[in-house]
């Protein structure tokens, strides 16, 4: 092939471009995808080559290779076999324009400058090489082990993130679930030996409608990624309406939950909304919201899909239109305005004014409420300071300055101060009555000491001076500079105690919650760290009732004789009350603990739902065994007691006189049903054990392949077996699963005689076994009519033969049978389509534990494999 273009000219050659073709599982075309646009690029006269690709053997692929040229692969031989990689070497030598490499996140064989194949394609992007790759969504570095979790396979062969982004390009090749499986069954992916297993495993319909999702979710990320990074290159701040994206501002105010169901609403009504919550903080912290009611707020839109935020800022109005504008939203939802008639008035421009305003092409929604107009009410009067300090503030402001004017007084000679020293000392003093007893106390020492100032310091003194105007400007600025900086200094101590409560509220709800999560117990570690937190004696969860729960006491409930002075009480839920005793908590406290109270109302709730779930689950199990008991009496004793009764009746009959053989073949059929019928009764007698809590399941690991001939020797012959063809695929292999085995031989016997009752003549019912996460799954597969997706679980129902062309035979019991059975050994038992026609019967078990006894190297060497 001709070379490309010479780039070493100059200053040095241009990055090459990336383009990944992305796909959610193989088979989805990606490789097909990446061909045809080499092949388009060739067409329009680029100098195309063929680095690498895998072809699998699909025929409609390797077509899409003619035409194109093709570089030979290297050859590496590694662990004893010959292995096909990227000749890298060979691409830089013919430096193609564009060249297609498929399967990014390859790793190369041991011999090569490179671990994978992606460093071997940034080699060639440095070099000035456009690459088209292809690449799966299971193998990108971050979604590795979400990938691993859906379909129980690790992922060893990944690609960071950043490489994928760095991209371009990036172009999704989608195809729905049941458009891959038809694929995969026409045998256009694998082999058709493979098909089966493939379909049983990582081909399940959900495992790749999750790949699916999460492939376009990711590239839906890159797409908004792209688009905001556009924006801001181009200072685009207009809103553009891609996606409805509804902004609901909180203020922590009781409205809030009307608020976000409201811009729910808005949400829901347009497809692929967004919905976030922000709340604007000041930048001091202590705005003064209620924390516990925008812990709720945040739960709501959580539970709504929705995101919360939290942002600073001191101006409102432009936090909030800052942060709708950098999340592109369409809508922003605030709530009607608090303020009262005078105050809307005197001061007309309040938030959602502004708002609205400035909003520009955001819509924005005033959504009323029912404390809308009623005011904000008035701040509760005192700064929280103590009352020793609130008598001793007064005091100081008559005393210290006193005191400084008698010791400034008998200061004389070289000592002396002139007046603007003085007048500091004066201000120093005011600030420090202002640290004591707040701007009260200030004032009245910004007084005190304008008069002291006056009488004894500024000429004529001993007299107060009030007739000049310069004396009267210094009184007065000297007054209001006093009680200017007290103010600040006395709001600045109030934030400064205000934030240290925070923190240490913030403190004891964070080691709340992280021993609720530490511990099992819930309820009893919240009360012990509540009693510790709040300093308690003891403290007791009691019912409505007075008495206490079970579980629920701390400490010791002490007794002082007044009760209701000394105990502390807040209701938990509608049933119980929290009970502290000890010391009087002041009212700032109780904020904290009704916190506390809704974390212990939650734990208490979550306690009573175990309890309730534990309590049902005997019972539910109960009726499954008592469902399959009923169902097994009439449905699986009719057969042998039928041929044991035919056997013996021909044997007694006096009309035909039967030969030696005839008569040895009577008795061995009513030997066989005899010995039928023994099993079943034992059976039945050991789930009437079970039922009556007198015998538990015997699990044990049971292998399949030893399960599987024993089952199918109890079929009926109708219709006759002959006609129909078992095939068995992986059994051998497939590893021991937990359950009893007579249970587990009746199940399987059921679903391969429904399976052979309606597979059609010709075609085998497939009896397959694979292993996921930990469980393993056997499959049973006909080829025959299926059924519908409405009729699946009435399928399951006592007395139910749908789609049965005989009804003279059973009851309709097998499937009902079936599934109570295999939900009482801890299993599923769920209908799926056979790719192609037919019905597929998952009976999903827990894998028996396996001791492990394979040598360290050799496990290390199995992993590498």
């Amino acid at each position: 092939m001709a070379r490309g273009t010479d780039t070493t000219d100059g200053p040095g050659p241009r990055p090459g471009k990336l383009k990944v073709f992305l796909g959610a599982a193989p088979g989805v075309g990606k490789t097909y995808r990446m061909l045809d646009e080499g092949r388009r690029r060739a067409a329009r006269g680029t100098n195309v080559l063929v680095a690498f690709a895998e072809c699998h053997g699909r025929p409609h692929t390797e077509a899409m290779l003619e035409g194109l040229d093709a570089l030979p692969r290297v050859t590496r031989r590694h662990r004893g076999t010959d292995l096909d990689e990227l000749d890298l070497d060979g691409v830089l030598e013919l430096r193609p324009q564009v060249v297609l490499i498929d399967e990014l996140a390859h790793t190369n064989v041991p011999g090569g400058r490179n671990t994978q194949r992606w460093q071997d394609i940034e080699e060639l992007l440095t070099s000035g090489i456009d690459v088209l790759a292809t690449l799966n969504i299971q193998h990108l570095a971050s979604l590795s082990d979400v990938v691993e979790k859906i379909t129980g396979v690790p992922q060893y062969e990944t690609v960071p993130d950043e490489v994928v982004r760095r991209a371009a390009q990036i172009e999704l090749v989608d195809l729905p679930a049941e458009g891959l499986r038809r694929r995969m069954a026409h045998g256009n992916i694998y082999p058709p030996e493979k098909v089966d297993a493939a379909l049983s495993r990582y081909f399940r319909v959900g495992n790749l409608t999750a790949l699916r999702e999460l492939a376009l979710l990711w590239v839906a990320g890159r797409v908004d990624e792209a688009l905001r990074t556009y924006r801001h290159e181009h200072s685009i701040g207009r809103v553009w309406e891609t996606r409805e994206r509804v902004v609901v501002a909180l203020t922590g105010g009781s409205e809030g939950a009307t608020l976000i169901r409201r811009a729910a609403r808005i949400v829901d009504r347009s497809s692929g909304g967004d919905l976030l919550a922000v709340h604007i903080t000041r930048s001091d912290g202590l705005a003064g919201s209620s924390a516990a009611a925008l812990a709720g707020q945040r739960r709501l839109t959580e539970s709504l899909g929705g995101s919360y935020h939290s942002v600073v800022g001191d101006d409102v109005p432009a936090a909030l239109l800052d942060f709708a504008r950098a999340q592109n939203a369409t809508q922003l939802v605030i709530g009607a305005s608090r303020r009262g008639r005078l105050r809307r008035v005197l001061m007309p421009w309040g938030v959602g004014e502004t708002v609205v305003e400035l909003s520009g092409d955001i819509d924005v929604h005033t959504v009323t409420h029912e404390h809308a107009g009623q005011g904000r009410g008035w701040p509760t009067p005192g700064s929280g300071l103590p009352r020793s300090r609130r008598v001793a503030g007064p005091v100081a402001g008559l005393v210290l300055p006193v005191l400084l004017t008698l010791a400034l007084r008998g200061v004389s000679g070289p000592l002396a101060l002139n007046l603007t020293s003085e007048a500091l000392l004066f201000l120093l003093t005011v600030l420090g009555v202002a640290c004591i007893g707040g701007v009260v106390s200030a004032l009245l020492a910004s007084v005190t000491t304008s008069l002291l100032l006056n009488y004894y310091f500024i000429p004529p003194v001993g007299h107060f001076t009030f007739a000049s105007a310069n004396v009267i400007v210094a009184q007065a600025a000297f007054t209001i500079v006093a009680v200017t900086v007290a103010g600040i200094v006395d709001r600045s101590l109030r934030l400064s105690r205000r934030a240290t409560r925070a923190t240490a509220e913030a403190e004891a709800l964070t080691s709340l919650a992280g021993g609720i999560l530490r511990g099992d117990r819930a309820v009893p570690a919240l009360l012990e760290r509540t009693r510790e937190t709040f300093g308690m004696d003891g403290i007791e969860l009691r019912s409505r009732g007075g008495a206490p729960e079970p579980v629920s006491a701390s400490g010791t409930l002490s007794d002082h004789g007044h009760d209701d002075d000394h105990r502390t009480r807040v209701a938990i839920g509608d049933d119980s009350v929290l009970v502290l005793s000890g010391r009087r908590l002041p009212a700032s406290e109780h904020r904290v603990l009704t916190a506390f109270a809704a974390h212990l109302t939650a734990a208490v709730e979550r306690a009573r739902l175990a309890e309730a779930a534990a309590e049902v689950e005997p019972v539910k199990a109960a009726n499954r065994m008592r469902t399959a008991l009923l169902a097994a009496v009439g449905h699986d004793l009719r057969t042998p007691l039928a041929g044991c009764w035919a056997a013996i009746s021909s044997l007694r009959s006096r009309d035909v006189d039967f030969s030696p053989e005839d008569r040895e073949e009577l008795l061995a059929t009513a030997e066989e049903s005899l010995a039928k019928l023994s099993r079943l009764v034992d059976n039945l007698l050991d789930m009437s054990r079970l039922h009556a809590g007198a015998l538990t399941l015997h699990l044990e690991p049971t292998a399949l392949g030893e399960v599987l001939p024993t089952a199918l020797d109890t079929l009926p012959d109708s219709p006759p077996r002959a006609l129909v063809h078992v095939a068995t695929q992986g059994l051998d292999t497939a590893p021991d699963v937990l359950a009893d085995p007579p249970l587990l031989e009746r199940v399987i016997a059921n679903l391969v005689s429904n399976a052979i009752r309606h597979a059609p003549a010709g075609h085998p019912v497939t009896i397959g076994a694979s292993e996921l996460a930990g469980r393993v799954e056997l499959r049973v597969i006909d080829r025959g009519p299926g059924l519908q997706h409405a009729d699946r679980e009435r399928a399951f129902e006592p007395f139910q033969r749908l789609g049965d062309t005989d009804n003279t035979t059973g009851l309709g019991l097998g499937l009902a049978l079936s599934r109570g059975l295999t939900e009482a050994m801890g299993g599923t038992l769920t209908p799926e389509d056979t790719p192609g026609g037919g019905l597929t019967m998952v009976v999903s078990l827990p894998a028996a534990p396996v001791p492990v006894t394979v040598s360290e190297p050799e496990r290390h060497m199995r992993q590498g494999e």
